[in-house]
């Protein structure tokens, strides 16, 4: 079978196109013939050697991968026997050598999904499904530590990758006004598309597993798009000045972070009520004489931090050690060692499927040919993709 396979630790160029023998199922085992194969952020990391958590690095050579859909071909002994034929979707774990960059899987039956139908009555698509599995899950996750309201103004960094897409949607659909920060005309382009001129009619206070066709409607439902949501392109001059222009004379009360850095710490400065009109902060607030009524003013704002694509952490978080800049801002981690432990995901696996399959949410993906994953690598790396990044 096709697989893509490193014996090396560097560049993209590692990823290389082989054959080696299918994989059987054992005992509570299927065996899935992939069409579809999610590639993350943390791969090239992996692929570059560079260890660390939250995963070590796999001996070598090894199959990377840890998300793949198709469809069931064998099961080994023990398992049902009307899996086979049945589409699928599967995380394999949080393992660095999960083998998902292969034509043919094994899987445990356990971390089987059924691929739900979409909301024309089709089947979801593999892609999407992936998207959902792994990218879906901890958007679901992260929602439900960051608790958007109607009441709130978010901003959401990398707003056309894996997470942004789907926090911008859910967070429209919640009422709040959102500030969408996304790198170049092309992305904010696809991420506007994501997004229905007018809202469905649902409760901005519902869960978001809630059935769109059973809430009532309230009035700050059916504002169009344009009314809530300002595209920001963050690699213009003067982004940040263009985003405190949209938020008006009061500050933003909630961020989404998973990029860190430059990008992520100038964005959370967007809540501090004392730099709506200066730059961002050097290590407190610039503004003494203000102070006490910043923090009146910052009371309920949230930094919902879950990683630092950049390589540095936003320096409102922990991450940043002594360079973290002192703020009343609450920061909320998603991941790593100050984040409440991880619960059972499959829950969120299969919350976030039923979102795509209600049409909840339209799923952005960025498809790449399999025997080209070094290519998805280096787009990925690049920041060059839109959405959830999949072989196909």
């Amino acid at each position: 079978m096709d697989a893509i396979r490193h014996h090396s630790f560097g560049p993209p160029e590692v990823l290389t196109l082989e054959q080696i023998p299918d994989p059987v199922p054992g005992p509570g085992e299927v065996l899935v013939d992939a069409v579809a194969h999610g590639v993350h952020l943390l791969d090239t990391s992996i692929r570059r050697g560079e260890a660390g958590p939250p995963l070590p690095l796999p001996s070598l050579p090894t199959v990377p991968g840890r998300e793949i859909a198709g469809t069931v071909a064998e099961v080994g002994p023990g398992v049902d026997a009307s899996w086979t034929g049945r589409r699928v979707a599967a995380h394999l774990g949080a393992v660095p050598d999960g083998g998902g960059y292969a034509r043919r899987v094994v899987v445990a039956a356990e971390k089987l999904h059924a691929i739900p139908d979409g909301p024309d009555g089709a089947p979801l698509d593999p892609a999407d499904a992936i998207a959902m599995i792994g990218t879906g899950r901890m958007a679901v996750y992260t929602l439900d530590i960051a608790a958007v309201t109607a009441a709130d103004v978010v901003v959401v960094t990398g707003a056309a990758g894996g997470l942004g897409p789907l926090f911008v949607q859910e967070a429209l659909r919640s009422g709040a006004r959102v500030v969408a920060l996304a790198g170049g005309a092309a992305k904010l382009k696809i991420l506007q598309d994501l997004v229905p001129d007018a809202l469905p009619d649902v409760s901005p206070d519902a869960p978001i597993d809630a059935p769109t066709d059973t809430l009532p409607a309230t009035s700050t439902d059916t504002l169009s798009g344009s009314d809530r949501l300002t595209l920001v392109d963050y690699s213009e001059p003067g982004w940040l000045d263009t985003a405190r222009a949209a938020l008006g004379p009061s500050p933003a009360t909630l961020v989404f972070d998973g990029v860190g850095g430059e990008l992520g710490t100038a964005a959370t400065s967007l809540m501090d009520a004392a730099l709506l009109n200066t730059t961002p902060p050097d290590k407190t607030l610039s503004d003494a004489t203000a102070q006490d009524a910043t923090v009146l003013d910052m009371a309920g704002s949230r930094l919902v931090a879950y990683g630092w694509a950049s390589g540095a952490p936003n320096r409102y978080t922990s991450w940043a050690g002594a360079d973290r800049i002192e703020s009343p801002i609450e920061v909320r981690y998603a991941v790593g060692p100050d984040a409440p432990p991880m619960p059972d995901q499959r829950p969120y696996q299969e919350r976030a499927l039923a979102q795509a399959a209600s049409g909840r949410w339209r799923v952005a993906t960025h498809r790449v040919p399999f025997a080209e994953a070094a290519r998805a690598h280096r787009e990925l790396e690049e920041r060059r993709t839109t959405g959830k990044v999949v072989l196909v």
